[in-house]
């Protein structure tokens, strides 16, 4: 039976993984900062408490697990948030990967390592769409924080001969995203606008209600991003750790879709027009916005075989619907 040990099991990537790899009768170990596993994983899940911006104790996660495969997803996960904390963003990204790239060197050699990388590596590049040739060109802390974070590993896969690839993971979402990301934030609203939830329960991150008056405030509505289904991306990371060598893939739909289109989608499906329940704020513009970022990924669809199986208008969809039941058992 092989194990695996996933960092950051409880963020939406990690619950999708461990299911995924439970039902290979994998064995699963999980690093995390908290014990918030749902209650039907408590039992299949070894999970040792620890902050992956703290070397002992990943070496520690390493060293009493000795995985045959490792899927480092821990991460400060929020672009936006990156520019408020910059350092914490470095430490938790950075150095945690080098944290954990160095323990397998140290302690586990053989183990398979799949490091979750980002799109935002692109940022302003003037290349579209993107592979892995594409020059990185990061637009805020977060993404220098995880161009670092690739970058090491890299230099330990070549110095060090160690089995670490880079997933280069284009947008993907779910019902399982948590409310800070706007794709939630947007099936949120349109939940809220079907029930006629005119204040929110759940707050933003200015501490106010998401929606308020009946609006939801975003950014810049044309932003365009390429949007796919976690589980296809999940289904990515684990094809890459079977290959015989380790190599980087990029890993996206390779369409684009703006955020007024995905407000669209969202209100229309829940019988809305969107125009009515949403503006721009310009209190949630980043100070330096990534260009279009549209995956070529020509490389993970001829070596690994992989490609997306759920639309993007499907997707959105199904996290209004799990929202509207969310809020609905309010």
């Amino acid at each position: 039976m092989r194990h695996a040990l996933i960092t950051g099991i409880t963020g939406q990537d990690g619950l999708f993984l461990t299911n995924y790899l439970l039902k290979k009768d994998y064995r699963v170990s999980g690093f995390s900062r908290n014990n918030s596993l749902p209650s039907h994983l408590q039992n299949d899940v070894n999970l040792i408490l620890g902050d992956i911006s703290n070397e002992s104790d990943i070496a520690d996660a390493i060293q009493k697990t000795m995985p045959d495969e490792i899927y480092h997803l821990a991460s400060q996960s929020q672009p936006g948030a990156s520019w408020a904390k910059p350092a914490q963003t470095l430490l938790s990204n950075g150095l945690g990967s080098l944290y954990l790239f160095d323990a397998v060197r140290k302690h586990c050699p053989t183990a398979r390592v799949c490091h979750a990388s980002s799109s935002d590596l692109f940022g302003q590049t003037h290349e579209s769409p993107q592979n892995e040739n594409t020059p990185f060109k990061p637009s805020n802390p977060y993404a220098a924080s995880k161009a670092y974070a690739h970058n090491m590993g890299c230099i330990y896969r070549d110095s060090h001969h160690l089995f670490i690839s880079n997933a280069i993971l284009f947008n993907h979402e779910s019902e399982l995203r948590p409310l800070h990301f706007v794709t939630q934030k947007i099936a949120y609203g349109a939940a809220c606008a079907k029930l006629g939830i005119l204040t929110s329960p759940d707050l933003n991150e200015q501490g106010q209600p998401i929606v308020s008056q009946g609006k939801l405030a975003l950014g810049n509505l044309n932003t365009a991003r390429d949007w796919g289904y976690a589980p296809d991306f999940v289904h990515a990371m684990w094809l890459m750790l079977q290959q015989e060598m380790p190599d980087d893939f990029v890993i996206g739909t390779g369409k684009l879709h703006t955020l007024q289109y995905l407000c669209e989608t969202a209100y229309q499906h829940a019988g809305k027009n969107w125009a009515e329940y949403v503006f721009s704020d310009p209190a949630f513009v980043r100070p330096l916005e990534s260009t279009q970022v549209l995956a070529d990924a020509t490389k993970a669809h001829r070596i690994l075989g992989w490609k997306p199986s759920m639309s993007f208008e499907l997707m959105i969809k199904n996290m209004v619907d799990a929202q509207i039941k969310r809020l609905r058992a309010f």
